[in-house]
């Protein structure tokens, strides 16, 4: 047994790993749907026959990242993923600002799943593609949660590439797939038009159709009922709970796609066992 497949050592890089990608998450919740509205911008302008808006390069890699109040340039030893925020007992080096604990949530949770994902599959493909699963769901919640945006070029991606594992039965048969694919997206797009045509209102937007496509590609079409289930049980009873406290408007919009993430990574560890216990049960 080599060193990085012992399950221990395994374990302990995952770890690592997943705290690095999780501070590089936090810059992908910021930055895409920054990239996204100048990209939206640009298009329209080109649409109108007007020159586009001049604007400097802003993608994943540059700028680098800084102090959003003062500027500063974090540098490494001001980035390391969780103890950094430790260190700056929560605030700028250089001008005190508070930095929002979202961030080493963010690479905390990131951390913990992947140390999970590790101990849970082991060294084998099936591990390597539920990492890849579970940061991009980490991704779109925080993403949601901002913007109530949930990207296409996350969406998508995590849907090809969830087909592709499955072409070699990696989490389920390609069948599953495909048909879980295409049931998770005309699952929420039927819901979505029912609601609309009795109402006149959007209950959902096209991102979550097909954030559940993604999790049936990667999940099969069994999983399907468990995390639309868990996803409205949790989605309700937090919107309710908001709304009790009255920190919510009745009518102000609450994102679907955090509920969605969670019930996917729940289903991705423990969707086969909560199915047979159910069926068991009843």
């Amino acid at each position: 047994m080599s060193f990085v497949t012992d399950p221990h050592y395994f374990t302990v890089i995952a770890v690592v790993l997943g705290l690095c990608v999780g501070s590089f998450l936090n810059v992908v919740i910021h930055r895409l749907p920054r990239m996204l509205e100048r990209q939206w911008r640009a298009e329209c302008a080109e649409i109108a026959g007007t020159p586009p808006p001049a604007q400097e390069r802003y993608d994943l890699i540059l700028p680098r990242s800084s102090c959003p109040a003062c500027g500063h340039p974090i540098s490494a030893r001001e980035n390391i993923p969780v103890v950094s925020y430790l260190m700056l007992r929560g605030r700028c080096a250089a001008c005190q600002a508070r930095i929002s604990p979202r961030y080493p949530i963010v690479e905390a949770l990131a951390g913990v799943l992947s140390g999970y994902v590790a101990w849970r599959f082991g060294f084998s493909a099936a591990a390597l593609g539920a990492l890849f699963f579970c940061w991009a769901m980490v991704a779109l919640a925080f993403i949601d949660l901002d913007t109530f945006y949930l990207p296409d070029s996350i969406t998508l991606l995590l849907l090809w590439t969830g087909l592709l594992f499955n072409v070699f039965g990696v989490y389920t048969d390609l069948r599953s797939a495909v048909i879980g694919a295409a049931a998770g997206y005309l699952v929420l797009w039927s819901v979505f038009w029912a609601y609309k045509l009795a109402t006149g209102k959007e209950g959902m937007g096209y991102g979550d159709f097909k954030l559940l496509a993604a999790i049936g590609a990667w999940l099969g079409w069994k999983a399907l009922p468990l995390v639309i289930l868990l996803s409205s049980f949790v989605g309700a009873l937090v919107g309710i709970t908001l709304i009790v406290l009255a920190r919510h408007e009745r009518q102000a919009p609450i994102p679907f796609g955090p509920y969605l993430a969670l019930a996917g990574v729940i289903a991705l560890f423990h969707g086969a066992a909560i199915n047979a216990r159910y069926l068991e049960l009843f």
